[in-house]
C-alpha cells in the first residue's frame, strides 16, 4: 500500500499547491455585479481581453387488426421465452466473467499478455462526490495494441453555483488522446498520451493542446493498480490527476480511488484568473477484453 499512499499524498499536494486564492468567480463563469464592482471600477478603462469561444407531428399508425391468440397458446409462448432469457443471461454472465485478458485461471500461454496483450479494447464509467458538493463522473473508451492506441474521455462536473444563487453549474471536459506504450510487459504498462482537450464552461468554451502519462500495474492476483495524469498547458490550465485499484474478474472491472483536479481560466472570461480545486473519491465499472 506504500505506492498508494504516495501517490494520494502527491496528488493532494499537487491539489493544495496549485489551489486559488482568492478566485473572483468558478472556470469560465462571469462574475455578478455584486462579486466584480471593485474590479470593475479600477479596470472600467483598462482594454478588456477576450476569448474566441469555439463556438414533425406524430403519425398515430395503429394497427387496428385484432390479433389476439388463444390463451394456450400464449402460455405456451411465455414459458419458451423465458427459459431462453434465463439461458443467454447465464451465457453472457459466463462470458464477461470468464473471457478477457486478465481473467483470473488464464492458460500458461495467455498469462504472460495480461497487459501486453496484442489487442486490448476497455470502455467503462466511474465517479463519485467532490469537495465544493455535486459530484463527477466519467466515460472512457480505448483500443490499443501492443505499443500504440487511442484513449477517449468525457467527463461531466455539476457543481453549486459559487454566487448562492439557486440553481447548479456544469461544466463539461473531454480528452482524445493517441497512446503509446513505452513499457509494455506481462505485469505493467506504463503510457505516454498526447492529443486534444476541451473545457465547455458556463460562459466560455476551450480547445487546447493535451498530454498524459497512465499506468497499469499487478500488484497481486487480478488486483491492479492504476495511476493517470493529464496536463492542458494553454489557453486555459487543467491538471486532473488520479490513482485507484483495480480487481480484474475475467472482462469486468471494478475500480474505486481518489481524484484530483486544478482548473483556471488564466482570465478569458473577466480578465480575473478563476481557479477551482476539486477532489474526491470515485468508484467505476467497467469491462476490459
Amino acid at each position: 500500500m506504500f505506492p498508494i499512499r504516495t501517490l494520494l499524498c502527491a496528488l493532494l499536494a499537487l491539489a493544495l499547491g496549485l489551489g486559488p486564492t482568492a478566485a473572483e468567480a468558478r472556470f469560465g463563469k462571469r462574475s455578478r455585479p455584486s462579486q466584480s464592482d471593485s474590479n470593475r471600477d479600477r479596470d472600467r478603462d483598462d482594454k478588456e481581453h477576450g476569448a474566441s469561444a469555439i463556438g414533425s407531428d406524430d403519425d398515430d399508425d395503429d394497427d387496428d387488426a385484432p390479433r389476439r391468440p388463444s390463451r394456450r397458446r400464449s402460455s405456451s409462448n411465455r414459458r419458451h421465452v423465458s427459459g431462453g432469457s434465463s439461458t443467454v443471461t447465464v451465457s453472457w454472465l459466463s462470458y464477461l466473467f470468464i473471457t478477457g485478458n486478465h481473467r483470473m485461471g488464464v492458460s500458461p500461454e495467455l498469462r504472460g499478455e495480461r497487459h501486453a496483450a496484442a489487442v486490448s479494447f476497455r470502455v467503462g464509467i466511474q465517479g463519485g462526490p467532490l469537495n465544493e458538493g455535486g459530484g463527477g463522473a466519467d466515460l472512457f473508451l480505448g483500443l490499443e495494441g501492443r505499443r500504440f492506441g487511442v484513449d477517449l474521455r468525457l467527463t461531466g462536473l455539476g457543481l453549486p453555483t459559487d454566487d448562492g444563487t439557486s440553481g447548479s453549474d456544469s461544466i463539461t471536459l473531454t480528452q482524445s488522446h493517441l497512446t503509446w506504450a513505452l513499457i509494455s510487459h506481462e505485469r505493467a504498462r506504463l503510457r505516454a498520451e498526447a492529443g486534444v482537450s476541451t473545457a465547455h464552461a458556463p460562459d466560455i468554451t476551450f480547445v487546447g493542446p493535451s498530454f498524459g502519462a497512465s499506468l497499469e500495474a499487478c500488484i497481486i492476483g487480478p488486483l491492479d493498480l492504476e495511476a493517470r495524469l493529464q496536463v492542458t498547458p494553454f489557453p486555459y490550465r487543467q491538471v486532473d490527476a488520479n490513482a485507484a485499484l483495480a480487481l480484474k474478474l475475467g472482462a469486468v472491472v471494478l475500480r474505486g480511488g481518489y481524484r484530483g483536479m486544478v482548473l483556471d481560466d488564466a482570465g478569458y472570461v473577466d480578465g480575473v484568473s478563476n481557479v477551482d480545486t476539486f477532489h474526491g473519491p470515485f468508484l467505476g465499472l467497467g469491462l476490459t477484453y
